[in-house]
């Protein structure tokens, strides 16, 4: 060993302030180190007090020989501890050798209160200068680099007492520019309040250049083992800290999941009524806007919920894995919020939501009928309303009672001829009331209006019947005292009124309103007005031999000078009432055309759009499901790492993504469909529905594949997995999963724990162990075993995680070794949001030694893995 460090001998105070520190817990003291040393006796005792073992008995005798004997035990037990001793004997200290004695107290020094500093496995002095570094790190103006000179302005002494014991400095107040008094404050401190003497003098550490390195690192090391029990109480924090962020971070997961379990369960509340509302509207325009209203609903406001029903249940997977890999309890949300009841409630949901959109497009259907019946009734009614007007006043007329005879013959005839015209009218009375019918048993919102209108012409045409019987039955009593008339004339009427029904029967047809919903449809209305165009070669002829029979009267009338030339009796046609109708029907005819044209143009375009629409849907319909199919091989390979897995799956979900521009081009082909009211697509078997369904069924698992695969990897990396270890979790797993279904059953399940080696015997103890098995993995006895269920069975047993035994620990040192903890120690030792969230929940403590304020740590440690309530 180099004693030349020693040749001015500056440190024998230091040393004897060292040993004093020491020796004064065994109630003694040295004045003098080199003579105090001599007998061996307070030597022994030294080393006895820093080792904290007993050392050979010591001789008490005062000759030479008991003091070489005492001083070689002494050096004896230093040569145990591994140190070497060179060129230091006992008779160089018993001889009171300064310099060899000041040489051993080094040595003793070196290896009871310096070797023994280790921070992160570096040497003594490296880990000794290491923790210095950290200790002194937030400080402004401290740099330690080494044991000399970044000492000697002082501040690196006082940061390291104000970092452990803030309220003996005001660190605030010092100057790098004061190294006196921050040295001075430094050692006057350490002495009253940290009981380490005053090894080192402030004006010997200005004045040198370079001070001595050993000795400031003597003096540091006594900081250091001064705050020791300080470090343990901030790794006992730290665990702590770790502990209960883990809680908190769980608890704010929680109250997320409430909070998007409520609003989804009171979106879904509020939506399911309007739903299950089927009240129909009493207008096209009104059942329309509700349609809308729905297509907004699928296109706008449930996808975003479809999402966050999606979210809410990898949040809840997340949360329990979690809480699982931190050894908590798993969390059960409040009733009525589990995702099974989510699940429950979205199934509500879209039972309430199934059927609506075909009830719309039915009720849209059967307004759409119902208008039409309800134009052809009021047309109709309107044409007989016209018709019979009149008619009540002309049969009550008792006109042949002072009529001629030729007026009387006349009269009858007339009466024949409004018979015939009655009879040909009883078709559109009975279709009247036919609509009237059917506008009943569809549900007509103006039914009642219908039928009293309905009820008036029957009536009317009942009165009709009777005074046209009454009316007859005069005429023929009569009949027998008049001749004959002009055969002529009744010819005419009979033919004329025929033909003139006919005529109102084709302007009728030609501006009846139609409704057709396919090219078929429209070509059979086609096909049956060119057969009635067919028709009128053949009636112009009628009305041609009808105006001849007409000249022929008036031929005869002036010939024959007969009083009644120019009119007819038997009937109020005229030759120009059948000529404006004639020339009215064939008005009629290309205006028939043109509509006809137009209605096939318009279904044209329908088959164009059920075209286009089948046309997309046949390929996305076929894409989804080989997607699905994909995404259930990619889940259940093992190709390359979990980290390759979660890659492809976050490159398939962005293609996945990326198509979503095609859903919605078919979104608009759909409602250019539905506005259109085409409601049956023979091109496809895909429906919109099926797509939308499918689409968001696809979104859903490959969300749910990616949450499985982030979540094994959470687990992998908390529970230490190898991929080697979770390749052969998956292997064995997809072995015995034959179906492919991602789940294994009671009997599958139990095969694969044999293939990995567990030894579950064919017998009670063996069945009693599996049964314990299953009860963790399938806590829902639902007969399954999934995939994460297996790994975190797997994992858990081998896991070394923290238990609440470690945390007890953890709170017992920072509460001193009592049983209880202070308000003020756990604000002292845990950052403030911490220490506010354990003083909340901790019971008071209640043992015999309880004091005022105290806190039962135990308790409070035990309800955080689940084993007691908060």
């Amino acid at each position: 060993m180099v004693l030349a460090w020693f040749s001015l001998m500056p440190w024998t105070g230091y040393f004897s302030s060292w040993c004093n520190s020491h020796l004064r817990k065994a109630g003694t003291q040295i004045e003098n180190i080199e003579e105090d040393f001599r007998d061996g006796l307070k030597l022994m005792l030294l080393l006895e007090v820093i080792s904290g073992e007993r050392l050979a008995k010591p001789e008490r005798g005062k000759m030479r020989v008991h003091k070489i004997s005492n001083v070689n035990k002494a050096l004896d037990f230093i040569a145990s501890k591994g140190v070497k001793l060179v060129s230091i004997g006992a008779e160089e200290i018993v001889d009171g050798n300064a310099k060899m004695t000041l040489g051993m107290i080094w040595t003793i020094i070196l290896r009871f209160a310096i070797q023994d500093i280790s921070v992160e496995e570096t040497s003594a002095k490296e880990g000794l200068l290491l923790w210095c570094q950290r200790k002194t790190a937030p400080y402004k103006n401290v740099n330690i680099q080494n044991f000399h000179i970044s000492w000697k302005d002082g501040l690196g002494f006082c940061a390291l007492i104000h970092r452990h014991r803030p309220e003996l400095i005001d660190y605030a107040k010092l100057r790098k520019d004061d190294p006196m008094t921050n040295l001075n404050t430094a050692f006057d401190v350490a002495e009253k309040y940290l009981d380490i003497p005053k090894m080192l003098d402030a004006e010997d550490i200005i004045s040198t250049l370079r001070p001595d390195e050993k000795a400031v690192m003597t003096y540091v090391s006594c900081y250091y083992h001064a705050f020791s029990g300080k470090q343990k109480a901030e790794t006992a924090a730290n665990r702590i800290c770790k502990v209960l962020a883990v809680n908190q971070e769980n608890e704010q997961l929680m109250e997320d999941y409430e909070k998007l379990a409520s609003d989804l369960l009171e979106w879904i509340r509020r939506t399911i009524p309007w739903l299950e509302n089927r009240m129909p509207e009493n207008t096209m325009q009104a059942m329309q806007q509700k349609l809308e209203d729905f297509r907004d609903y699928r296109r706008l406001h449930k996808p975003p919920k479809v999402q966050e029903k999606c979210q809410l249940e990898i949040n809840f997977n997340t949360l329990q894995t979690k809480l699982r890999l931190s050894n908590r309890p798993a969390f059960m949300p409040s009733e009525g919020k589990m995702v099974s009841d989510i699940n429950n409630a979205w199934g509500n949901l879209e039972g309430a939501e199934k059927g609506y959109e075909e009830w719309l497009l039915n009720e849209i259907r059967r307004l759409e009928r119902l208008d039409h019946l309800a134009e052809k009734f009021r047309q109709k009614a309107a044409i007989h309303e016209a018709w019979t007007e009149g008619k009540e006043d002309m049969l009550q007329k008792r006109d042949y009672e002072t009529a001629s005879l030729s007026e009387i013959k006349a009269l009858l005839k007339k009466h024949e001829a409004f018979e015939s015209d009655l009879a040909a009218h009883q078709d559109r009375v009975e279709q009247i009331a036919a609509i009237a019918q059917e506008l009943n048993e569809l549900d007509y919102y103006d039914s009642p209006s219908v039928n009293a209108r309905c009820q008036r012409i029957c009536d009317q045409w009942d009165a009709l019947g009777a005074l046209t019987q009454k009316r007859s039955e005069a005429l023929q009593r009569t009949e027998k005292l008049l001749e004959t008339i002009d055969q002529l004339y009744l010819e005419f009427a009979k033919r004329a009124a025929p033909f003139n029904n006919w005529m109102e029967g084709a302007m009728e047809d030609l501006q009846d309103t139609f409704i057709v919903h396919t090219i078929e449809e429209i070509q059979g209305l086609s096909t049956a007005h060119e057969q009635f165009k067919a028709t009128l070669p053949e009636a112009d002829k009628e009305r041609q031999a009808i105006l001849g029979i007409h000249n022929e009267i008036a031929k005869i009338v002036q010939t024959y000078h007969v009083n009644m030339a120019g009119t007819n009796p038997y009937t109020t046609i005229n030759p120009q009432e059948i000529n404006t109708k004639w020339d009215k029907v064939r008005q009629l005819v290309p205006q028939r055309d043109q509509a006809l044209i137009e209605e096939h143009a318009r279904q044209q375009n329908n088959e164009r759009l059920r075209r286009q629409f089948a046309n997309q849907a046949n390929v996305i319909g076929p894409w989804i499901q080989t997607k699905m199919e994909e995404i259930g091989r990619i889940s259940i390979e093992m190709h390359g790492t979990l980290e390759d897995q979660l890659t492809h799956l976050r490159q398939y979900e962005k293609s996945i993504v990326n198509y979503k521009p095609k859903i919605d081009q078919l979104e608009g082909d759909h409602q250019l469909i539905q506005e259109a009211l085409i409601f049956d697509n023979k091109h496809t078997n895909y429906t919109m529905e099926h797509i939308r369904v499918g689409w968001e069924q696809l979104l859903t698992t490959i969300a749910r594949t990616i949450n499985e695969i982030e979540n094994q990897i959470l687990t992998r990396d908390a529970k230490g997995i190898s991929q080697d270890q979770l390749n052969e979790f998956r292997a064995s797993f997809n072995h015995f999963d034959r179906d492919h279904s991602g789940t294994l059953g009671a009997e599958e399940f139990k095969a694969c724990l044999i293939s990995l080696g567990f030894d579950i015997a064919n017998d009670a103890q063996g069945e009693n162990e599996f049964s314990r098995i299953m009860s963790i993995v399938d806590p829902n006895r639902m007969g399954i075993v999934t995939f994460q269920a297996f790994i975190d069975f797997m994992s858990r047993e081998t896991a070394d995680t923290d238990t609440a035994d470690q945390v007890m620990a953890s709170f017992k040192v920072l509460a001193g070794d009592k049983n209880y903890i202070l308000a003020d120690e756990l604000r002292r030792e845990l950052p403030p949001d911490q220490a506010d969230y354990c003083i909340a929940r901790m019971a008071p403590y209640t043992g015999p030694d309880a004091v005022p304020g105290a806190l039962d740590y135990m308790s409070f440690s035990t309800a955080l893995y689940g084993e007691s309530d908060l």
